[in-house]
């Protein structure tokens, strides 16, 4: 393979590519973030998805600067695809991107996107840009693919190289270009997909099928919950056949399931189709954070605790478990509804950066040893630091070794529940 591979954008997504590539080829890795070529440039990656060594053994320059992306010809776009308040696509990240390879790209160079979009988008947005940037003509001067990204945070398992990678490209020749490219580096092996549309559909869906899953154990939750039924225990109960879906309920934040779904309903509204299912399913999901103050309330009246002036601890701001990735986390929801209650709340989190709370969500995030006694308790977020501590660490978060304790994911063990803790799960 002789192509020079730049990749653009050096986030959860971009970093493992570049580093996959980085290990067999010389390669470039691009980012607007001054600070992030920096700690990357001294082998540490803050996301934990890549670990100093596989950082130190790459052969990557890191670079913000643009130019140093000339020479490549096959560029690789790993950038952020969000959605604004009003939980529209948010292509100005992507749209930035394009602009700047547009600028440097030369003749006979290949273009592929990875960045979760609707149906369409690549051909739609991103093809016209990089024609006027360059001056040049797709499918003559350049060409364009996609290849849907399938990174799963805090996942060691399922990596960028053990995940099969769909591929897809705009003539039969640049596919297979593209699929040689990736070949490379991927050990599971490539998936060609008859056209960009069909791979970027891929993708969206992947996230729409657990968002909808999901979406169906918070409903079950929500009626288990009327019922006093233990959700967990039901699940148990029906992952005895051998068809049961393993899927269980929860906050569904992130960048991938919280947010892809979004892309899909957007581009059927533009096609005079409303998506019924799927926004039933984000509304469930998206209301969840709610439902848990609410009932955490309804746990303190029941045990006579003055609410106004009552101390609520939530251990976790994260959008998951095990990673320090704080964009889209829903526990702000839970968050921002208790305060409306007028409880002092005092959240920590073993893995995010205060900094960045405070500048997302205007958290002030606590040291987990400075925690004072409080009158309830929520795991938001189990992980596995709070889970190691298991039970004894309720002996000193609650007053008296007493009180309320949320665990949403019901990863506590119940059957070492104590007397004195009354036990809330989803």
């Amino acid at each position: 393979m002789d192509r020079k591979i730049g990749v653009v954008g050096l986030g959860y997504v971009g970093l493992p590519v570049a580093v996959s590539f980085g290990q067999k080829h010389k390669i470039v890795g691009f980012d607007i973030s001054e600070s992030r070529i920096q700690t990357l440039k001294d082998n540490y990656d803050y996301t934990n998805e890549v670990d100093p060594k596989e950082l130190e053994e790459a052969d990557i320059e890191f670079t913000t600067d643009p130019k140093c992306l000339e020479n490549c010809d096959f560029i690789i776009v790993a950038v952020p695809t969000p959605i604004n308040e009003n939980k529209q696509p948010d292509l100005v990240p992507l749209i930035k991107a394009t602009e700047m390879v547009g600028n440097i790209l030369q003749r006979g160079s290949i273009v592929v996107y990875e960045s979760t979009v609707y149906p369409g988008a690549t051909e739609e947005v991103c093809i016209p840009i990089l024609e006027k940037e360059s001056g040049l003509q797709s499918e003559s001067d350049f060409f364009v693919g996609y290849s849907p990204e399938r990174i799963n945070p805090g996942d060691k398992k399922h990596t960028f190289r053990t995940i099969t990678k769909v591929v897809s490209g705009q003539t039969p020749e640049v596919l297979n270009i593209i699929a040689k490219v990736y070949e490379s580096v991927i050990t599971a092996g490539v998936f060609k997909a008859s056209s960009l549309k069909v791979a970027e559909a891929a993708k969206v869906i992947e996230n729409t099928q657990r968002d909808l899953n999901i979406a169906l154990m918070n409903e079950l939750s929500l009626i288990f919950n009327k019922l006093n039924i233990d959700t967990n225990e039901v699940l148990k109960a029906a992952g005895t056949k051998w068809n049961f879906l393993p899927f269980s309920p929860g906050l569904v934040g992130g960048h991938c399931i919280g947010v892809d779904p979004y892309y899909l309903t957007h581009k059927a509204e533009s096609i005079g189709y409303h998506p019924e299912m799927i926004l039933a399913g984000r509304r469930i999901n998206d209301g969840m954070g709610k439902h848990i103050a609410t009932s955490l309330i309804k746990e303190m009246i029941n045990k006579n605790i003055h609410i106004r002036g009552s101390r609520i601890t939530v251990l976790g701001l994260t959008f998951k478990e095990n990673v320090p990735d704080l964009r889209n986390s829903r526990v702000i929801d839970i968050i921002r509804e208790l305060d409306e209650f007028g409880v002092e709340l005092q959240i920590t989190d073993v893995y995010a950066e205060k900094k960045q709370a405070k500048e997302i969500y205007n958290v002030d995030l606590l040291e987990y040893e400075n925690l004072r006694p409080a009158d309830g308790v929520i795991l938001a977020v189990p992980h596995q630091f709070y889970l190691d501590n298991g039970w004894s660490q309720f002996d000193y978060l609650l007053k008296n070794s007493e009180g309320i304790v949320i665990d949403i994911k019901g990863k506590l063990d119940k059957e070492k529940q104590p007397e004195q803790v009354t036990l809330w799960s989803l």
